[in-house]
């Protein structure tokens, strides 16, 4: 009776994973169902139509733009290179021409006897989705992308900056409870998602994207560490398309929070491996979470595959959990009670709530269910 369905951050050491990679505007997919796919590969790609560049023939040539149509050498729809002539005076007995020539290679689109300018459209801009995880194509969604199908490891944060990156993991920290420092930050890291324990301090993730770190999974960073570093407050938007030259993905919350020694034991375990990393998050409608994923090396029979259902999703007694919201944001606890009745909360509302028993000692709080989430096994 005092179950609910309440969707939970993912740490498994193996499970289905389904990414859907999705163009911004419509084009074309490139695979088929069924076809496996790299995690570089291009799966569906778009044309954003390239800049227009105009041409002032009229001025170049010192003649009245109704005059520019008779001394075009070029029509709509022909192409030209960077350098090519596109209009030239007669000149006086045939010397003393004047020449204007186009200064980027493309499309002539406009020719605009009005103005006396040329308009040339330069190459369009390629947009490729890529299939950012290894696996199989298991649909397509036409003009769109698709979505690719795989095994592995999945460990999902609760805040991140930074795009996708594959990189090996390196475990730095030898404790879930040990901080990043400066120091631990060494030239051989370099290209390596690394994996700390607690904390990572401003200026360790300042070494980090100088040496040239790919990522970093970390339990807890300080928020005006963060705020230094990006130079400015990344509020409540989604995350994900900073210009960061590394991927950083928080598990636990803001502060010094050890990580979780469930999640870093798996991902100690998979020291090594290549990963594939996101940063990107959204915490309201159409939730995103940062990501860490290694695909399985085995065959699916050999290692037994793990299905998540719904059951693994639903509150009762026991029930690890995280806090998504203040004044207990970030922190895990485990459910000790469920009421059945509704309560009122600070806010004024009515709402069910749950009792639970904080990880980091500070006694039995209670929260409204909403504002957890089920840390998923």
């Amino acid at each position: 009776m005092g179950s609910a369905y309440t969707p939970g951050l993912s740490v498994s050491p193996r499970t289905t994973i389904r990414k859907t990679r999705r163009l911004p505007l419509k084009g074309k997919v490139l695979v088929s169902v069924g076809e496996r796919v790299s995690p570089d590969a291009v799966v569906a790609r778009a044309e954003l139509p390239g800049p227009m560049q105009t041409v002032k023939v009229a001025a170049a040539l010192g003649v009245e733009p109704n005059d520019v149509p008779g001394a075009l050498l070029v029509k709509v729809g022909d192409r030209v290179d960077a350098g090519q002539v596109l209009a030239q005076t007669k000149g006086l007995f045939g010397l003393f021409k004047t020449d204007c020539k186009s200064p980027v290679a493309g499309i002539v689109e406009i020719i605009s006897p009005v103005s006396g300018n040329v308009g040339v459209r330069e190459a369009p801009l390629p947009i490729d989705a890529t299939a950012y995880i290894p696996g199989r194509v298991s649909e397509v969604l036409p003009e769109e992308g698709v979505v690719i199908e795989t095994q592995g490891a999945l460990v999902q944060g609760i805040f991140g900056i930074g795009g996708e990156r594959r990189a090996p993991l390196r475990r730095v920290s030898a404790r879930a409870d040990a901080p990043l420092t400066e120091s631990d930050i060494t030239p051989d890291l370099a290209g390596k998602i690394i994996i700390g324990g607690s904390n990572i301090s401003g200026p360790a993730l300042r070494r980090a994207s100088e040496l040239g770190v790919t990522g970093i999974v970390v339990g807890g960073i300080v928020d005006q560490d963060l705020i230094a570093y990006l130079g400015y407050d990344i509020g409540v938007a989604i995350t994900g398309h900073e210009e960061i030259p590394l991927t950083l993905v928080i598990t636990e919350g803001f502060g010094t929070i050890s990580m979780a020694e469930r999640t870093f034991a798996l991902l100690s375990s998979l020291e090594g491996r290549e990963a594939s990393l996101s940063g990107a998050t959204q915490i309201r409608a159409g939730v995103i979470r940062p990501e860490v994923i290694v695909p399985d090396t085995q065959p699916a029979a050999a290692s037994g595959a793990a299905t998540e259902n719904e059951d693994a999703f639903s509150l009762s007694v026991g029930t690890p959990i995280r806090i998504i919201r203040e004044p207990y944001f970030g922190k895990l606890a485990t459910v000790t009670g469920l009421p059945p009745q509704p309560v009122r909360v600070r806010s004024g509302a009515v709402v069910r709530v749950l009792e639970a028993l904080l990880a980091d000692g500070g006694g039995v709080v209670t929260v409204p269910r909403a504002n957890v989430e089920i840390v998923a096994e």
